[in-house]
């Protein structure tokens, strides 16, 4: 994988976690000014990070990085932090969505060139 994939998915996977963040601080903070200040602060963060994503990646691996980076931070921030029960179910659909990615992540998706 070439420096520019790399980054590509580096971005989608900032914004996969800054979006788990915003739900993060949504439940954690009980201001109702700080918590829609930090949810309005992390999902602007995230969409300029996905932008940033799509700049070497195509749609669909930035979409699918973005979705499982989410996912995956988010179910596994309520059980750490929350207490939240994860089911067998959860991690074997987390299971289905790494090797997803993976399997994305190794495709040959070519890029169409830009005109900036």
């Amino acid at each position: 994988m070439d420096a520019r994939k790399r980054k590509g998915y580096a971005w989608a996977f900032s914004a996969g976690l800054t979006a788990a963040l915003a739900a993060i601080s949504a439940k954690l903070f009980t201001s109702q000014f700080v918590r829609f200040g930090l949810v309005i602060l992390f999902n602007v963060t995230m969409w300029g990070c996905y932008v940033n994503s799509l700049k070497a990646l195509s749609s669909l691996q930035a979409t699918v990085t973005n979705f499982a980076t989410n996912f995956l931070s988010s179910g596994l921030a309520g059980f750490f932090l929350f207490e939240e029960a994860l089911s067998f179910q959860w991690f074997a659909g987390a299971l289905l969505i790494v090797i997803g990615v993976l399997i994305l992540s190794r495709s040959s998706i070519e890029r169409k060139e830009s005109i900036d």
